[in-house]
Protein backbone atom coordinates (compact mmCIF):
# COMPACT_ATOMS: atom_id res chain seq x y z
CA UNK A 1 0.00 0.00 0.00
CA UNK A 2 1.27 3.47 -0.88
CA UNK A 3 2.66 5.47 2.01
CA UNK A 4 5.16 8.25 2.61
CA UNK A 5 7.32 8.52 5.72
CA UNK A 6 8.15 12.06 6.84
CA UNK A 7 11.17 12.81 9.01
CA UNK A 8 11.95 16.04 10.89
CA UNK A 9 9.31 18.36 9.45
CA UNK A 10 9.38 20.60 12.52
CA UNK A 11 8.48 23.83 10.69
CA UNK A 12 4.68 23.70 10.71
CA UNK A 13 4.34 25.74 7.51
CA UNK A 14 6.60 23.38 5.54
CA UNK A 15 4.91 20.34 7.09
CA UNK A 16 1.48 21.63 6.01
CA UNK A 17 2.69 22.19 2.44
CA UNK A 18 4.09 18.66 2.22
CA UNK A 19 0.91 17.20 3.74
CA UNK A 20 -1.21 19.21 1.26
CA UNK A 21 0.76 17.82 -1.70
CA UNK A 22 0.31 14.31 -0.28
CA UNK A 23 -3.41 14.82 0.26
CA UNK A 24 -3.97 16.11 -3.27
CA UNK A 25 -2.21 13.00 -4.60
CA UNK A 26 -4.19 10.65 -2.36
CA UNK A 27 -1.16 9.40 -0.46
CA UNK A 28 -1.26 8.55 3.25
CA UNK A 29 1.72 9.62 5.31
CA UNK A 30 3.31 8.97 8.67
CA UNK A 31 5.42 11.37 10.69
CA UNK A 32 8.36 9.47 12.16
CA UNK A 33 9.57 10.76 15.55
CA UNK A 34 13.34 11.02 16.16
CA UNK A 35 13.30 8.16 18.67
CA UNK A 36 12.25 5.76 15.87
CA UNK A 37 14.97 6.78 13.38
CA UNK A 38 17.09 3.77 14.36
CA UNK A 39 14.38 1.34 13.17
CA UNK A 40 14.41 -0.18 9.71
CA UNK A 41 12.38 1.37 6.93
CA UNK A 42 10.47 -1.92 6.70
CA UNK A 43 9.52 -1.76 10.39
CA UNK A 44 8.45 1.89 10.13
CA UNK A 45 6.17 0.93 7.24
CA UNK A 46 4.80 -2.07 9.15
CA UNK A 47 5.98 -4.55 6.52
CA UNK A 48 5.95 -8.28 7.21
CA UNK A 49 9.30 -9.64 8.38
CA UNK A 50 10.39 -6.42 10.07
CA UNK A 51 10.06 -6.03 13.84
CA UNK A 52 8.80 -2.69 15.15
CA UNK A 53 11.02 -1.21 17.83
CA UNK A 54 14.10 -3.18 16.81
CA UNK A 55 16.81 -0.54 16.59
CA UNK A 56 20.42 -0.23 15.62
CA UNK A 57 22.94 2.08 17.23
CA UNK A 58 22.40 4.93 14.77
CA UNK A 59 22.09 8.41 16.28
CA UNK A 60 19.08 10.49 15.19
CA UNK A 61 19.45 13.04 12.41
CA UNK A 62 17.97 16.52 12.13
CA UNK A 63 17.40 17.14 8.41
CA UNK A 64 14.08 16.70 6.67
CA UNK A 65 13.72 13.49 4.68
CA UNK A 66 10.90 11.92 2.66
CA UNK A 67 10.72 8.17 2.02
CA UNK A 68 8.15 6.97 -0.53
CA UNK A 69 6.76 3.44 -0.63
CA UNK A 70 4.72 1.82 -3.44
CA UNK A 71 3.50 5.03 -5.03
CA UNK A 72 1.79 4.58 -8.38
CA UNK A 73 3.39 6.70 -11.13
CA UNK A 74 0.43 9.11 -11.03
CA UNK A 75 0.82 9.54 -7.26
CA UNK A 76 4.60 9.90 -7.45
CA UNK A 77 4.47 12.54 -10.18
CA UNK A 78 1.51 14.32 -8.60
CA UNK A 79 3.24 14.52 -5.23
CA UNK A 80 6.51 15.86 -6.65
CA UNK A 81 4.63 18.31 -8.87
CA UNK A 82 2.62 19.44 -5.82
CA UNK A 83 5.81 20.13 -3.87
CA UNK A 84 7.20 22.09 -6.79
CA UNK A 85 3.99 24.10 -7.23
CA UNK A 86 3.83 25.12 -3.58
CA UNK A 87 7.54 26.00 -3.51
CA UNK A 88 8.62 23.29 -1.09
CA UNK A 89 12.05 21.91 -1.85
CA UNK A 90 13.13 18.85 0.13
CA UNK A 91 16.68 17.78 -0.68
CA UNK A 92 16.55 14.26 0.76
CA UNK A 93 13.98 12.01 -0.89
CA UNK A 94 14.07 8.26 -1.46
CA UNK A 95 11.96 5.45 -2.82
CA UNK A 96 11.91 2.19 -0.85
CA UNK A 97 13.79 -0.57 -2.67
CA UNK A 98 14.75 -4.16 -1.91
CA UNK A 99 18.20 -2.83 -0.97
CA UNK A 100 17.19 -0.08 1.48
CA UNK A 101 14.06 -1.58 3.10
CA UNK A 102 16.26 -3.26 5.72
CA UNK A 103 18.31 -0.15 6.44
CA UNK A 104 17.59 2.02 9.43
CA UNK A 105 16.13 5.42 8.66
CA UNK A 106 19.38 6.94 9.94
CA UNK A 107 21.42 4.73 7.61
CA UNK A 108 19.26 5.77 4.64
CA UNK A 109 19.66 9.40 5.71
CA UNK A 110 23.46 9.07 5.72
CA UNK A 111 23.43 7.56 2.22
CA UNK A 112 21.12 10.27 0.85
CA UNK A 113 23.11 13.06 2.53
CA UNK A 114 26.33 11.68 1.05
CA UNK A 115 24.79 11.49 -2.43
CA UNK A 116 23.33 15.00 -2.12
CA UNK A 117 26.71 16.41 -1.08
CA UNK A 118 28.49 14.63 -3.94
CA UNK A 119 25.97 15.91 -6.48
CA UNK A 120 26.20 19.45 -5.10
CA UNK A 121 30.00 19.34 -5.48
CA UNK A 122 29.70 17.98 -9.00
CA UNK A 123 31.65 14.83 -8.20
CA UNK A 124 28.79 12.43 -8.90
CA UNK A 125 26.82 10.32 -6.49
CA UNK A 126 28.44 7.39 -4.69
CA UNK A 127 27.43 3.91 -5.76
CA UNK A 128 24.90 2.22 -3.49
CA UNK A 129 26.36 -0.63 -1.56
CA UNK A 130 24.01 -3.54 -0.79
CA UNK A 131 24.25 -4.49 2.86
Amino acid sequence: MAKVLLFNFTDEGRRKKVKAALFRSGIPSQDVPPERQGETIGALLGLAGFAEGEKGEDPPFQEEMIVMHELAPRQFNGFLDGLKQNGTRVALKAVVTEHNVGWSAAQLYRELAQEHAALAQGTGAPVHRPE
